[in-house]
């Protein structure tokens, strides 16, 4: 039995066919992309799984996981809001926007509200700097030009 559906598995391998079969483990973080879409988080076992599937060694793909800050390799909130803290953004008001989530969420960065509906991430830079302050939601939506108004209405709009 596998440890992602086959739907993923049908995924994970269209984008394997992308390369040539020797060069297969150049999926890997599109297979990481898949398999925490599906399981809301990347496991040991899921970094085992894809490891084995892509025929590379564990820690290779551990590498992966760990080196980019889509991937979340513990459980993460329904609604996880990375915010970008680099400098064109911190000079648009980045921090006074941290401040406020921070605040109306009751946690800090790397934590989960108590009701487990939002994670805090701080997120390094997302390529949208003329667009500062922003945030990504669950590494796919993008907001920007954030105000302390917006963010509220975002958060309310996810609950």
């Amino acid at each position: 039995m596998s440890l992602l559906s086959s739907e993923a598995l049908a995924q994970i391998d269209r984008e394997i066919a992308k390369y040539p079969p020797e060069h297969k483990q150049s999926a890997v973080m599109s297979a990481l992309r898949i398999a925490q879409v599906e399981k809301g988080w990347i496991s040991p076992e899921v970094i085992e799984f894809v490891a084995q599937y892509l025929e590379m060694p564990p820690i290779a793909v551990y590498e992966v996981a760990t080196f980019y800050n889509m991937y979340d390799l513990k459980p993460v909130g329904r609604h996880k809001i990375t915010l970008c803290t680099n400098l064109p953004c911190q000079l648009q008001g980045a921090g006074e926007i941290a401040e406020h989530l921070k605040k109306r969420l009751g946690v800090d960065f790397g934590e989960t509200t108590a009701d487990g509906r939002f994670t805090l991430k701080e997120g390094e830079c997302m390529g949208a700097c003329g667009d500062g302050p922003l945030c990504l939601h669950n590494n796919h939506e993008m907001h920007v030009k954030l105000t302390p108004e917006q963010v509220d209405r975002l958060l309310d709009e996810m609950k």
